[in-house]
């Protein structure tokens, strides 16, 4: 019942706005061709984000396995695109970003979309049950909507909308989730993740980061 109530009451808040993530996240109507964005990606991506998008540093996410439009958007967002306020402060995705084209992060998102995720387990025993509780319930009290009434009880999200979780380094998501909290990421349509975020403890965010990395 709590998540119910949670995915209504945040669903019923972004249609007040008058804008879906849907329409935010797609950059281009066109779909991405993944054996381009194989090549494409083999040459300036790997170093960073692994094989096929298994990153093997805690610092940068894993894309494997993650929606085609979440990617292109994020690539756009690091470019400046298309809306200066929801630019992606990194300078050197903002290098990387500014040698492609549109038809480029396409090809790019097409390719890790195809990629097997992968499996992680959560490490912190002593706050697996706070985790849970955020992502799956929420918190009531403070109006945190439960995570998965967006992205999904086992954390694979709705690819042309919400991004997938499951499986990610708890390091890069905890990240975020200050990053978001701080006003240091702004990307986010409605302001959803800033709202969330803001409500959310350090500890509070360690636990559910910590969650995430273990859904599957």
């Amino acid at each position: 019942m709590k998540l119910r109530l949670a995915c209504a009451t945040l669903l019923l808040a972004v249609a007040g706005t008058g804008s879906s993530w849907a329409e935010d996240v797609r950059p281009a109507a066109a779909k991405g061709d993944a054996a381009k964005g194989a090549e494409k990606a083999g040459q300036i991506c790997v170093a960073c984000h692994g094989v096929n998008g298994v990153s093997m540093i805690p610092q940068n996410p894993s894309l494997a396995g993650q929606g085609a439009d979440y990617i292109a958007k994020q690539l756009h967002n690091f470019k400046g695109e298309p809306k200066k306020d929801q630019a992606r402060n990194n300078a050197i995705m903002a290098a990387q970003a500014a040698m492609l084209s549109d038809e480029d992060m396409r090809n790019i998102g097409a390719y890790y979309a195809s990629q097997k995720p992968r499996t992680l387990a959560a490490r912190n025993k002593d706050t697996v049950a706070l985790g849970q509780q955020i992502y799956r319930a929420g918190l009531a009290d403070r109006g945190v909507a439960a995570c998965a009434g967006c992205h999904g009880a086992t954390g694979a999200g709705l690819p042309s909308q919400y991004p997938r979780l499951g499986g990610q380094h708890a390091e890069y998501t905890e990240a975020q989730m200050k990053a978001w909290r701080s006003g240091e990421r702004a990307n986010d349509p409605n302001a959803m993740m800033r709202s969330v975020a803001a409500r959310l403890t350090d500890r509070e965010i360690a636990a559910v980061a910590d969650y995430i990395a273990g859904l599957h």
